[in-house]
């Protein structure tokens, strides 16, 4: 197998937990050893386990034929665990990582140190840590003698895992979540899959802000919380040129929400992770400030009128499948 080969499977499990690792980026990290594919994981949450580590727990598991008693998500017990192994126990093996190692100690310990005291074969980099601060994990790592670092396998289809990250360091990153059948038609009550509505609402948990259009408000008379993961709504922004809502609709209801309305646009230019639902009017009205569309297709043929009667040019970043529906990542290339 290849190296290209590794560094997909990497990117495909990072996928996964595109957003939903906020303020962090989506990392994967894949181990081997003699070409024997010994690990697959992802950074899941900001706060728990890096890809790496999370990955080398994996492969200690399969290596040993042993289970952790403890959670391999809590950074600083698995940290501790794997120095606590013998010097050479991953001597012999290869990383992939999809962005450089972290340099920095912060909410977990540094990747970098780590791999540099494990000392393995090959560590294999997607891409370059953009932020200043962070990088220089190479360096790092580069220490040991041991270590042979290969930069850049897969680099552009990792920078594109890596973009959402790069923008809210600067400004919001402007994500539009839209549901359709395969006809394209969005109308006619829930159309993805428990398993999909589930994703929905953790990425309403992480994010820091649900906007959505005056017209939804009015006409769907939403709630816009996370019951199917029993975690915080968002706060919510309503886009709209009238404060004529109805304030005893659910959406106004949920405990320990902001809901605020704006007839402006300028809270975009502050960093922040922005996830937006609505209709056609709402996505033409956000056209140009909309970084990415993510878009959840399911296998269902409607004869509803309702439908996104726009254009747009999009430029598909990532399909998966959950459950029945099919997931796509998409950038705006703008009309």
């Amino acid at each position: 197998m290849t190296d290209e080969f590794y560094m997909q499977l990497a990117l495909d499990i990072a996928w996964q937990y595109q957003g939903l690792t906020y303020p962090n980026p989506a990392v994967g990290a894949v181990v081997t050893l003699d070409g024997k594919l010994l690990a697959i994981e992802a950074h899941q949450k900001a706060g728990s386990s890096h890809a790496e580590v999370l990955a080398l727990v994996s492969a200690y598991t399969t290596l040993s034929n042993t289970s952790m008693d403890f959670d391999p998500r809590d950074a600083q017990k698995a940290h501790d665990f794997l120095l606590s192994l013998p010097q050479n126990f991953f001597l012999e093996c290869s990383i992939y990582v999809t962005l450089e190692p972290c340099s920095h100690h912060g909410k977990t310990p540094s990747c970098a140190s780590l791999l540099q005291k494990l000392a393995l074969k090959n560590v294999i980099i997607g891409a370059k840590d953009p932020i200043e601060g962070h990088d220089k994990g190479i360096n790092i790592v580069g220490r040991d003698a041991n270590t042979t670092i290969k930069l850049g396998v897969l680099e552009e289809d990792c920078k594109a895992l890596l973009e959402p990250f790069v923008i809210w360091q600067k400004r919001a990153f402007v994500l539009f979540k839209l549901a359709q059948t395969t006809n394209g038609r969005i109308g006619g009550g829930y159309l993805s899959s428990k398993a999909s509505l589930t994703h929905v609402h953790q990425l309403r948990e992480v994010c820091d802000t649900l906007l959505i259009g005056g017209n939804t408000v009015r006409t769907d008379r939403p709630t816009l919380d996370c019951r199917f993961t029993q975690t915080q709504a968002p706060d919510v922004v309503i886009y709209s040129k009238k404060d004529d809502f109805d304030r005893t609709i659910p959406l106004f209801g949920v405990e320990g929400r902001e809901v605020s309305i704006v007839d402006d646009l300028s809270f975009l230019e502050r960093p922040s992770f922005v996830l937006v639902e609505g209709g056609e009017g709402m996505l033409d009205a956000l056209k140009e400030q909309i970084d990415w569309m993510f878009i959840y297709q399911t296998p269902k043929l409607s004869r509803h009128d309702l439908s996104y009667n726009t254009a747009m040019n999009l430029q598909f970043l990532h399909t998966q499948r959950e459950d029945v529906d099919m997931m796509i990542w998409s950038r705006n290339l703008g009309h």
